[in-house]
């Protein structure tokens, strides 16, 4: 069984024979997962760097002393997977960030497309996104992940063509398109953008403006996934036909 992991600041894994955990992560590690001396756990800053260790002390209610085993930076994965995820109601946010973190997407740019119903503005606004990132937090830990995907703030529609035209390739969902996506090459090498719509789907202009900007509209086959799921099913689709999952 792997072995538990938690974050910690990259400075307090960089360098030294032990590593103290504490506060927030501490905390859960004593008192929600009652971690036990002699126990192995990894130590990760979100962003790469990877310490194996043993915990030689427990202090409750938030403490472990933590002897290093091994150090280890984890380069970043190449080609880099993004998604573009079209805000939707209710919770279905974080059950598409928490699938696409453990699947191993690396950044997720919530779009406030035109038929979004859900809007982000204000206060509310930023407690939405903040549980974004809360849930990409902690789906990288369960899936043992030494970079956690990134958050951003949304994006609107112009920012979205500004990334795509950036992009070694991009792609758009589209149940009416005509290309399915596992007969679409994409890069082996630099930043994928994958575009996901709203639940009432990417209005014409959009779809045309991300066309011109290089994207290449596919499906996902016969069925009509939900907005929630359909960038997970994506990504699987890319992560296995550039061979990150290999």
């Amino acid at each position: 069984m792997s072995a538990p992991l938690f974050l910690a600041p990259r400075a307090d894994l960089l360098e030294g024979e032990h590593v103290v955990l504490d506060g927030p992560e501490g905390r859960h590690a004593v008192s929600v997962r009652r971690i036990r001396v002699g126990e192995r756990i990894d130590l990760s800053d979100g962003e790469g760097a990877l310490v194996a260790g043993r915990v030689l002390a427990v202090n409750p209610p938030d403490r472990l002393a933590i002897e290093v085993l091994e150090r280890i930076i984890v380069p970043l994965p190449d080609p880099r997977l993004v998604v573009v995820q079209a805000i939707p109601k209710g919770d279905r946010g974080e059950r598409a960030v928490e699938m696409l973190t453990e699947i191993g997407v690396d950044a997720v740019i919530p779009w406030a497309a035109s038929r979004c119903v859900a809007q982000w503005k204000g206060e509310r606004g930023e407690r939405a996104w903040m549980k974004w990132e809360s849930t990409a937090r902690e789906a990288g830990k369960q899936a043992r992940r030494a970079h956690v995907p990134r958050v951003t703030a949304p994006a609107a529609t112009g920012d979205v063509v500004t990334m795509i035209g950036a992009a070694a390739g991009a792609v758009i969902l589209h149940e009416e398109s005509t290309l399915a996506l596992t007969a679409w090459d994409p890069p082996s090498s630099g930043e994928i953008v994958v575009v996901v719509g709203p639940e009432g789907g990417i209005a014409p202009e959009e779809v045309e403006a991300f066309r011109e900007a290089g994207a290449q509209v596919v499906h996902l086959g016969p069925s009509i996934m939900r907005t929630s799921t359909a960038g997970a099913a994506a990504v699987s689709v890319l992560l296995a036909a550039t061979h990150r999952w290999s």
